[in-house]
């Protein structure tokens, strides 16, 4: 997690929003977007925590806030070009701990 935090932190972006970015644009649903609900349940958050972060990182100019096509009470986040610059800035450069992460896991089959 150092590296995370360290990397993220060069980005201009905390760990905490890196990982609100990476929840919504690896949605399960591959839509690239989430509700608060869903991200407070996947980061395993109280609700109002993620919808504070949440507004740090709108108000940061890094995800906006999409309405539901099918449901107007449903808004979605979703991922601005600048969010998405930051986003795949840290990503990048956490291409070589991922690989180790892999590499442990692989290494727990032997």
């Amino acid at each position: 997690m150092r590296q995370t935090e360290l990397v993220a932190r060069d980005s201009r972006i905390t760990p905490q929003w890196y990982l609100l970015l990476l929840q919504i644009k690896g949605a399960p649903d591959l839509s690239e977007g989430a509700t608060v609900t869903e991200l407070a349940d996947r980061l395993q958050l109280a609700q109002s925590s993620v919808t504070e972060l949440a507004a740090r990182v709108e108000q940061a100019g890094l995800v906006q806030r999409e309405p539901s096509s099918e449901d107007g009470r449903v808004v979605y986040l979703r991922l601005t070009k600048t969010g998405e610059g930051r986003f795949a800035q840290v990503f990048r450069s956490l291409a070589a701990e991922r690989q180790a992460f892999r590499d442990a896991i692989v290494a727990l089959d032997d």
